[in-house]
């Protein structure tokens, strides 16, 4: 059994956080879904044992899937039910209000944001953004927190990519975009 001052891993959560709340180390829950089968199952019926059939915690029986999904080689780093996600965030030195003009203001976003051409289907000021991104098939998530009266911060979620391929070159892509935004705003 591994120690449960395991770090972080390609599980997701530390073997302690998960013995926190769970009351299972990671080798405990995998060898209980190995006995179930659950090598064979697909994500929602492995969720539904953890939660329905072992008790494991809601949130917790997902976050218990995606790590057994990932250790038995059925899901790789960034995998979801909808294709690959990527994660991008930028804190940067201006108020809430200039980080959201830079993204609602077409003119602005054209400064920092190769692809600045897409299609915002919902947005609640100064808060989130749901846009479906230039290519039309996939998704991204904007959110913009304050972080003071002078500093926040924005964090970008892409969805429904492709390929891990897709994965390395939007995460480069976000990145470089999003140092593109901080030396706009910051000047």
């Amino acid at each position: 059994m591994k120690a449960a001052t395991e770090t972080k891993s390609d599980r997701g959560l530390s073997d302690a956080a998960v013995f926190a709340k769970t009351g299972k180390h990671w080798e405990e829950w995998f060898a209980l879904l190995d006995k179930a089968g659950a090598k064979k199952m697909n994500h929602s019926a492995i969720a539904a044992h953890l939660h329905d059939d072992l008790g494991c915690p809601g949130w917790w029986s997902q976050m218990v899937t995606v790590g057994y999904e990932r250790e038995r080689g059925l899901r790789v780093k960034h995998q979801t039910a909808t294709g690959f996600t990527v994660n991008g965030s930028k804190t940067v030195g201006v108020p809430l209000a200039t980080l959201w003009r830079a993204w609602t203001d077409a003119k602005k976003r054209a400064k920092w944001l190769r692809d600045p051409g897409f299609v915002v289907r919902k947005q609640t000021a100064e808060r989130s953004m749901r846009i479906t991104w230039v290519d039309g098939e996939t998704n991204v998530d904007v959110l913009f927190t304050a972080k003071g009266a002078a500093k926040s911060q924005v964090n970008v979620e892409h969805a429904k990519l492709a390929d891990i391929k897709a994965v390395e070159r939007m995460k480069k892509y976000w990145g470089d975009n999003l140092d593109s935004l901080q030396k706009l705003l910051e000047g």
